[in-house]
């Protein structure tokens, strides 16, 4: 924390030796900015696509990350995200359930294995230049990440242009992510895998060939309008075109076929394969968004998005903030969104596909569902930004917590605190 703001520190003094020149020119950025953000996740279930659909889904996870807006000079701004996100899965943990602990093998507990935790790291630069009316904004980040069986980089850019004395905006944006995986399968169908245990009918010997593919590759064209429409009326559209190639599936999510005989180590039923899914997939979400300013103490913002995907999922997702002020510093914000959707033209519950498809899968996220998620947040502003931290004054806090519940038993809640300080 404090090297990052030593070299905030420096990008200041660095580039205030400009400031007498172009004092004509309002900056885009006055001064440099610091987000430091924390989220705590807890989730429960009893589908696990890991064990094929039936079993624990629990899962915990606390990310931190830092965001750092430095402007270069009065038309340039340098975003660097970094993050951390860590967590413990239950499901995940059950890639390998044999770890010869005390526990039984079960689908419905937690192994203590390899794969029970890990680490996500994540580092996005971003760079953002204005043109000297203010007129356009021209955008390009880059992004970096890395977890135990997965590595992702992508780039991307934008151009944002501003009408009709900046109360019309258009917008158009792309991202390029390319990805590989580091397939860890689940631990039965590795060669010379060999236990004991195992019960059944007959002598367990699954057909399962690990993936010659192992990337996956991800294209998006974003595109938006916005449009102030009165004093009180803000809206927007927009939409999405995403297209995947590779690897879609995930090597370590079990498959149960109806008509292979079933095999046992204790209660853990042993795999038949893993989920198989097409290596393409093209998505298209369309939404707009609708803000009405009712006074000066309340404000509706509302949402609502459709999905389409040639998998055969459709979605609708509609949701309803009302930040309420309650004085000058404080402002609360309840939210409700609602989230339904198709199944997928690949899912079968367990036990409900057969050997001879092509695809199939038995991940409730590509089931038909439909969801509820509650909450609530609380905003501290301070415009004089009166509470230091060496010379960075504390201008928000932010607190926020919501509750999801899913029709398929699926249930979270996440706890998130965000803080903003600015520099002098």
């Amino acid at each position: 924390m404090i090297s990052v703001l030593l070299i905030v520190l420096l990008f200041n003094w660095g580039f205030s030796q400009d400031d007498n020149s172009n004092s004509y020119q309002k900056r885009v950025l006055e001064t440099s900015e610091i987000d430091l953000l924390f989220s705590f996740y807890n989730q429960d279930g009893e589908n696990a696509a890991v064990t094929g659909g039936e079993g624990t889904e629990e899962l915990t996870d606390a990310t931190s990350s830092i965001v750092v807006k430095m402007p270069l000079n009065p038309d340039d701004i340098l975003t660097v995200d970094v993050g951390i996100s860590a967590y413990s899965s239950a499901s995940s943990s059950n890639i390998d359930p044999f770890d010869k602990s005390s526990r039984l093998a079960s689908p419905f507990s937690a192994s203590s294995g390899a794969s029970q935790s890990d680490a996500l790291v994540h580092f996005n630069p971003s760079y953002e230049h204005s043109s000297e009316d203010r007129n356009s904004v021209y955008s390009a980040q880059a992004y970096v990440s890395s977890e135990y069986d997965y590595f992702s980089v992508g780039f991307g850019g934008g151009y944002t242009r501003f009408f009709n004395e900046k109360n019309t905006q258009v917008a158009a944006s792309f991202q390029v992510f390319l990805d590989k995986w580091n397939p860890q399968y689940p631990i039965e169908l590795r060669n010379g895998f060999f236990d004991t245990r195992i019960t059944g009918s007959g002598t367990y010997n699954p057909n399962f060939t690990e993936f010659n593919d192992e990337t996956r590759n991800s294209y998006s064209l974003s595109l938006s309008v916005s449009q102030i429409l009165s004093k009180r009326i803000q809206g927007s559209i927009f939409m999405d075109l995403v297209s995947q190639k590779g690897l879609l599936g995930t090597p370590h999510q079990r498959v149960y076929f109806g008509d292979v005989d079933d095999f046992f180590i204790e209660e853990f039923q042993l795999a038949d394969g893993v989920e198989q899914l097409p290596k393409n997939r093209f998505k298209i979400p369309i939404g707009a968004r609708l803000n009405y300013y009712l006074n000066d103490l309340v404000v509706l913002r509302s949402y609502y998005r459709y999905y389409s995907d040639d998998w055969g999922i459709t979605g609708h997702t509609a949701s309803l903030e009302v930040p309420v002020k309650l004085n000058d510093k404080f402002t609360l914000y309840p939210n409700y969104r609602f989230y339904q959707q198709t199944s997928a033209d690949y899912f079968y519950e367990k036990e409900m596909a057969v050997s001879s498809l092509d695809f199939y899968t038995s991940d409730y996220d590509l089931s038909a569902f439909n969801s509820h998620q509650y909450g609530m947040g609380l905003r501290y502003k301070d415009i004089f930004t009166s509470a230091k931290v060496f010379t960075f004054g504390l201008k928000t806090i932010d607190f926020r917590f919501n509750k999801y519940d899913r029709s398929d038993g699926l249930s979270s809640y996440i706890f998130s605190l965000g803080t903003t300080f600015v520099g002098d």
